[in-house]
């Protein structure tokens, strides 16, 4: 697993007033990527959600590419992290599968706007993910199926069955917080109160149990 990158890394000593703007400009980015996707925002629509002129956003993030690619690196990394001290724990079973569930939900449900960003970039095919954090998805997704696969679930699931079980966990996680602009427009619940996150982190780890224990 590569190290974690310094971009993840929390800093003891006050940020500069370089570090702050560039913070302000990552978090209207991430609000409007996750809004419109990589194509429809624009960097003007970014500075202008800063409150910047378009030069001094060029004085620290030379493209929108290299901005899009900050913005990912700044959300995915800390549940990245997450998952990856959780793989290297190096046990199998549902009992810690429940753990990382409520680590990762308590992660987005401070960031919930990341999900929707990550669904964005999953339906374009993950083009713009940099190098950094493919490094750390794969082995991620690969020590998942191993992990499972010698956990009590195998007894109940076939080995061609275990990545979809992985993958099912993966979009009902994101897809919570990816929906909740839309459930609440149409049937005026909050899923981002925090009595509805906690509910519906109960039942991710209710759903954990049963489908990843080896009984009927």
């Amino acid at each position: 697993m590569p190290a974690t990158p310094t971009a993840f890394a929390p800093t003891a000593r006050p940020r500069r007033k370089g570090e702050i703007t560039a913070e302000r400009i990552l978090d209207a980015a991430e609000a409007l990527f996750a809004e419109r996707g990589f194509a429809g925002t624009t960097l003007r629509d970014v500075a202008r959600a800063a409150d910047l002129r378009i030069p001094s956003l060029y004085n620290h993030f030379e493209s929108k590419e290299t901005l899009y690619s900050a913005v990912l690196e700044r959300g995915v990394g800390p549940v990245l992290e997450v998952l990856s001290a959780f793989m290297h724990e190096g046990t199998a079973g549902y009992l810690d599968a429940k753990r990382v569930v409520r680590s990762v939900m308590a992660l987005l449900a401070r960031d919930p706007q990341l999900p929707r960003l990550v669904l964005h970039e999953t339906l374009s095919g993950g083009l713009r993910l940099t190098p950094v954090l493919r490094e750390w998805i794969a082995p991620i997704f690969a020590k998942s199926h191993e992990m499972v696969e010698a956990g009590p679930a195998a007894q109940r699931w076939g080995s061609e069955q275990i990545p979809l079980l992985v993958l099912a966990m993966y979009h009902i996680v994101v897809g919570y917080f990816a929906m909740a602009p839309l459930y609440a427009e149409l049937n005026g619940e909050d899923l981002m109160s925090r009595d509805a996150i906690e509910r519906q982190t109960r039942f991710l780890v209710e759903v954990v149990e049963r489908l990843f224990s080896h009984e009927e």
